[in-house]
Order: C-alpha cells, then structure tokens, then sequence
C-alpha cells in the first residue's frame, strides 16, 4: 500500500510543479519574511495546490508547510495522530527567482517522529527522487545506491554551506580545506538528493529547517548514506529548531569526515 501511496504522491507533485513553477521561474518580486528568507508568488500558490490535492486524497494526514505561520506549524506537529505532510513548496527560492535553475518542490510523510515516504523534484531536470522508510530510493523510477563513492576525504567533492556554519569551523574549512573541491548550490532537498545520486561526497550545513531536509534525508539514507548533526546526534528531529547537518554516501568516508569535524560519537 505504502508503495502505492508513494507513486501517487510522486505524481501529484510532478503535475502541480510542472504547471505552476515554470510561468513564475525567473520572476524578481517576492517579499522578506521575518527571517529574512525571500517568499514569492510561486512559493504560495504550490503550497496551497498541494494542501488541496494532499487532503484530498489521504484526508486523515495532517499538513506542515513552510509558508504557514510558526504557531499552525507547531499545531500540525502536535495535533496529528495519522501523520503529517511536510512540505517545503520551493525550496531554493533565491535560485528560482533569479533565474538559476536550481530548486524542487519537496514533501514528506513523518509519522511517530520519523519520515515515512519522501519526494524531491526537480522541474529543470525532470528529476523525481522518491524513497520509502526500509524500501530504498529512487531516481526517475530507477534504484539509487550504485554511485561510486570517492576514496578518501582529500578526493571529495563537498556540497558545503558556509553561512550558517560558525565562524571558526567556516574559517578552518577555508584556511585548511580537507577535500578537493567545494560546491553551494542554495537548495537543501536536492544537495541531500545529489549527494545519494554520488554528484557530491560530502556535505555539511550548519541550520537547515524540518521541511528543508525531511524527505532529502530519507532519499539519502535509504541510498545507505550516513548523518548526524555536528554535536553527533541523529539529524532528524521532529521538531521546528534547525538542525546542522554534516553527510556523506560512503560510511567509510563519513567516518573521515567526522572525525575531520570533531562530531563526538552518539
């Protein structure tokens, strides 16, 4: 059943991604929430295709979106006994406004504190990551977890967000990078994806949010990657506090990583 609920899924945020993103892609205007994260047009209106279309067809699961106000969010995690949508409509909004084709619609499934199902997708590249809680990842359809890895931390290529890192661990790594070659890209559900499709080997990033990293990081652990938070607990955490991130698809190249990071064993 789970399966099926997965394609279905899949399908519904293919078809409100492709309809509603690419008229808006490239649009400036937008507004600064509180945070001073930028909110568009597009952001809203896929937010609310999708909490139509999601309570439509599975109506006993609740909803968490980025754009609601942090009082409903709090609410959807602590109301809901079936489960709850979490969903990041754009992720990558700053990308999507000014035209770099890098950003995804992202939704998950979290039920009893841990992601269920996941979907990432990708409009510029028609890419659709799905993974199911024991059942593996996908790509397009076609299993993840073939990628292979870089042999050693000095041979990596790392998908690496220095702003929200602190200023001493953003300052070693650029006085004393340990890998070969650093990438930001500015969306937090597809780093996640393109890490378990072997496009990076590392990744680190020091304050992602539930509906930022939720379904990415369930396509990246059942590819066989490993994560955990920079003070070495698990990342996912069922709550609305950002999260710090450091992941790589090789366990034996997560263990350097680690260790180059400090992260103290769990």
């Amino acid at each position: 059943m789970l399966q099926t609920d997965l394609q279905q899924l899949a399908s519904l945020v293919v078809d409100i991604a492709g309809r509603e993103l690419p008229p808006r892609f490239n649009c400036r205007q937008g507004e600064r929430k509180s945070d001073g994260s930028l909110v568009t047009e597009a952001d809203l209106v896929v937010q609310q295709a999708l909490a139509d279309a999601l309570h439509r067809h599975w109506p006993d699961i609740g909803l968490l979106g980025e754009e609601m106000s942090a009082p409903a969010q709090q609410a959807a995690l602590q109301n809901y006994t079936g489960g709850v949508w979490c969903i990041d409509p754009l992720d990558g909004t700053s990308n999507f406004a000014v035209g770099v084709p890098y950003y995804a619609v992202s939704v998950a499934l979290v039920r009893d504190g841990r992601p269920l199902m996941g979907v990432v997708y990708d409009p510029s590249r028609n890419e659709c990551f799905t993974a199911l809680a024991g059942q593996g990842a996908w790509l397009n359809d076609q299993p993840l977890g073939v990628a292979s890895p870089a042999a050693t931390l000095r041979e990596s290529l790392a998908l690496i967000d220095f702003k929200r890192l602190s200023p001493t661990l953003a300052a070693r790594l650029a006085a004393e990078p340990p890998y070969k070659s650093q990438r930001s890209f500015g969306a937090v559900a597809l780093d996640w994806c393109w890490l378990a499709a072997g496009r990076g080997h590392l990744y680190l990033h020091g304050r992602q949010k539930l509906w930022d990293y939720a379904a990415g990081y369930l396509v990246l652990l059942e590819t066989g990657g490993m994560a955990l938070t920079l003070s070495g607990e698990d990342v996912f955490n069922a709550e609305l506090e950002p999260r710090s991130a450091a992941a790589a698809l090789d366990p034996a190249l997560f263990e350097q990583w680690k260790n180059w990071l400090q992260i103290p064993d769990g």
